[in-house]
């Protein structure tokens, strides 16, 4: 292992975040002298990051503990085009509207991480239709694009795999590589921002950034990935049998954020400390000696922590309670998602295929079918044997409430709207 003279890179190499870097030794010798400035870059795709997000997220807060300065840029303007980096297909496009309602929700999903205010290491948040929005396009040809070769940027893999693949590729999209370098400039004139980090399919865009910057004279800037992270079985991280894990409390409740870490793989687990939670390594080191049953309780600490920091210790306490009562006790408790209906419909009998739709634990009603085949449905932890069986209140327990179950981690509490 390289031995840097900066905290940040030190730690930054220690937990598994260093991939690639446009000078390494330049760029730890300029992070030893002082703070600086960094940022990345967030489309306003959805109107909340998910945890395949997080792991910029985490490099934004490592960034601030060591002392420098984070910035979160939100593509208001990057948006409407769209990035081809990593995609096979051109984006939707989205409104004026969508765009800015998406950008609130991200905005939330940085606070739990990151502190924010007017200091010198305070992070903040910028969007780039600031300077893009009215941009006119003719000067933006001359001053920008003049330093652009269409031979390089095909050489890109964002461009290239989409051509050999013989896939769509917009003009649109393909002016992309062009917008977020002149960010990197913009940045660095507006602040002093010498850093960008992403990810590693954004390798291409980030070396046009600093060799944009080169051209018009500027002093060096850099450029830092972390790879491309999967699980261990391959699995994109960011996704769950039951879709996207969001950030943000309103789309995915805590305690479901907390079994998604608790579900993780076991050769995945010491990887997912270093990199998801703030746990010091000589713990994180400890708990890798773990095996065999003791993982269990690794994956416990995991969950936890990862919840804690993006929820906050009290919903970190609720959701282990409630996965402690669920699966150490076969019982119900506060925590679990929840979905209502009516009591018309109980009274008159809801199909339990329907139900299992409804409550998100299946995705159609063929799924619920074969599920229910499979023996993996449970109402009240007792097994659904009837595909055509109706659930009526009859099934309600003393509290007014029944536990919808799909397998041994999947659990809804269907609750009566009043």
């Amino acid at each position: 292992m390289t031995e840097f003279q900066s905290s940040f890179l030190k730690a930054f190499s220690e937990r598994g975040f260093l991939n690639q870097c446009t000078d390494l030794e330049g760029l730890d010798t300029l992070m030893a002298e002082g703070p600086i400035v960094a940022y990345t870059g967030y489309d306003a795709t959805a109107d909340s990051l998910h945890v395949g997000n997080l792991t910029t997220i985490m490099m934004l807060r490592l960034l601030q503990k060591c002392g420098h300065k984070p910035v979160v840029l939100v593509g208001g303007a990057t948006t409407k085009l769209g990035d081809p980096s990593g995609k096979t297909e051109t984006r939707k496009m989205l409104s004026e509207e969508d765009i800015a309602h998406n950008i609130a929700g991200i905005k939330a999903c940085f606070e739990p991480f990151l502190t924010f205010g007017d200091g010198p290491t305070d992070a903040v948040i910028v969007n780039n239709d600031d300077w893009l929005g009215n941009m006119n396009y003719l000067t933006f040809l001359r001053e920008v694009g003049r330093h652009f070769s269409v031979n390089r940027m095909l050489s890109f893999d964002s461009v290239k795999l989409r051509l050999e693949r013989e896939q769509q590729l917009t003009f649109l999209e393909f002016n992309y590589m062009l917008l977020q370098a002149y960010d990197f400039v913009e940045l660095y004139g507006r602040m002093g921002c010498r850093l960008q980090m992403a990810g590693s399919d954004q390798w291409g865009n980030i070396v046009s950034g600093v060799e944009l910057a080169r051209r018009f004279g500027k002093p060096e800037l850099y450029g830092l990935t972390c790879p491309l992270l999967t699980t261990s079985s391959g699995a994109k991280m960011g996704k769950s049998v039951s879709g996207a894990v969001w950030i943000r409390p309103d789309h995915l409740s805590p305690y479901e954020y907390y079994q998604f870490w608790r579900n993780t793989e076991d050769l995945d687990v010491v990887r997912f400390m270093k990199l998801y939670t703030d746990m010091p390594m000589d713990e994180v080191n400890r708990l890798a000696a773990m095996d065999g049953a003791e993982i269990n309780e690794a994956k416990k600490i995991l969950a936890y922590e990862a919840t804690k920091l993006c929820h906050g210790k009290e919903a970190a306490d609720l959701a282990a309670e409630t996965a402690r009562r669920v699966f150490e006790e076969g019982g119900v408790a506060e925590g679990l998602p929840e979905i209502f209906v009516s009591r018309n419909e109980l009274a008159a009998g809801i199909a339990v295929t329907e139900l299992l739709v409804r409550a998100g634990l299946v995705a159609s009603n063929g799924e619920a079918r074969r599920l229910i085949r499979g023996g993996g449905a449970k109402i009240n932890d007792a097994v659904v044997a009837d595909e055509v069986m109706k659930v009526t209140d009859a099934v309600l327990n003393e509290e007014g409430f029944l536990k919808l179950s799909s397998g041994r981690k999947k659990h809804v509490m269907v609750r009566v709207a009043d």
